[in-house]
């Protein structure tokens, strides 16, 4: 785990800390091994494939769709994360990744 991710999270506030905590575990516990990193000024991970950023009044979780296209989910609030949902779109970009 990225020491400056740490950082980044923290400072956030609520809910934006909780969620992005959250997006975050939910990724480490489908992909343990995954390369964590600041890229864009914000959490990214698997060398960009999905990442996390903190705005005025939500999260956007950004993931590839396998094509140049990046697309994310708006998440205001932690009860919003469908944790099954998020782990179909990690699967579906790292499928269509290889």
């Amino acid at each position: 785990m990225d020491e400056k991710v740490k950082q980044y999270i923290g400072k956030q506030k609520s809910p934006q800390k909780e969620i992005c905590q959250k997006l975050r575990q939910v990724i480490f516990d489908l992909f343990p091994n995954i390369e964590e990193e600041m890229k864009w000024g914000v959490p990214a991970y698997g060398n960009g494939k999905y990442y996390i950023v903190a705005l005025k009044d939500h999260v956007n979780y950004g993931y590839n769709d396998g094509t140049k296209k990046m697309k994310h989910l708006e998440i205001f609030s932690p009860k919003d994360i469908h944790r099954e949902e998020i782990i179909n779109l990690l699967k579906l970009a790292k499928k269509k990744h290889k």
